[in-house]
């Protein structure tokens, strides 16, 4: 079994005036972009995976349930 790494990535994100923060789509270092087809949950937990704290998205992309992390401004998928 290989270790689970974090892969950074730049989140395009709606911000409201709550301060509540929705991600609409990311992409990666070689400029594919991917949306966010929907956005399932949202929480605050720790990677146990990669390691790391902060807020979990649960999204749908390309149909998969993908979980995006927003670590204090610094946004990761497990890989």
């Amino acid at each position: 079994m290989s270790a689970v790494e974090k892969v950074f990535v730049e989140v395009t994100a709606k911000h409201d005036k709550e301060g509540k923060v929705r991600p609409l789509s990311i992409s990666w270092e070689d400029g594919r972009e991917l949306k966010i087809d929907r956005v399932i949950d949202v929480r605050r937990t720790a990677s146990l995976k990669a390691g790391g704290l902060g807020i979990r998205y649960t999204c749908k992309i390309l149909g998969r349930a993908v979980y995006l992390f927003d670590d204090e401004g610094r946004w990761f998928i497990e890989m």
